[in-house]
């Protein structure tokens, strides 16, 4: 299981320069590149290993509020939408936010479901298999196909495997 991330609507791999060496360092597109890999990952995972009966599953757990938002200034929280200018989350964030033991049951349902007996490689959002994202998509939901390809999974496998010599 690869945990990924609605994140990764932000952005492809960027293929010409995955580590900013070229381009300014963004650290949201940095971290939907990340989510963006975590799914292409698993695909490649599911694809070399199905064989042996290995499945992967990609998993966005769904926006939850933990320790990692301490990284953020309350100035980005308000301006995403996330808190209020007194700290508190307004009720449109809030209806967004799960809690961990929410974010974790997909993350269980992929472990566990007979849904998913044979099936690999798949993209999964609130206990289903995610739908690919189209022009009319809700913001948080669903797979950018960038995020469900097999060419960019083989893409991102053979990167990898280069970097690591």
């Amino acid at each position: 299981m690869a945990l990924s991330s609605i994140g990764h609507a932000r952005s492809d791999i960027l293929w010409d320069d995955p580590h900013f060496e070229r381009h300014e360092y963004e650290k949201w597109t940095a971290y939907g590149q990340a989510k963006t890999a975590d799914a292409l990952f698993a695909i490649g995972v599911d694809t070399r290993w199905q064989g042996e009966g290995v499945r992967a599953f990609s998993v966005h757990p769904g926006g939850i509020f933990t320790p990692l938002q301490r990284h953020l200034a309350e100035e980005e929280m308000v301006a995403l939408g996330w808190k209020l200018p007194d700290g508190s989350v307004p009720p449109a964030a809030a209806a967004l936010f799960k809690t961990p033991e929410q974010g974790a049951a997909t993350s269980l349902w992929c472990a566990l479901s007979p849904q998913l007996d044979g099936r690999g490689g798949l993209y999964c959002e609130d206990c289903d298999v995610a739908q690919l994202a189209g022009a009319d998509s809700p913001r948080w939901a669903h797979v950018q196909p960038w995020a469900y390809s097999d060419e960019g999974a083989a893409r991102l496998w053979d990167m990898t495997e280069a970097m690591l010599g």
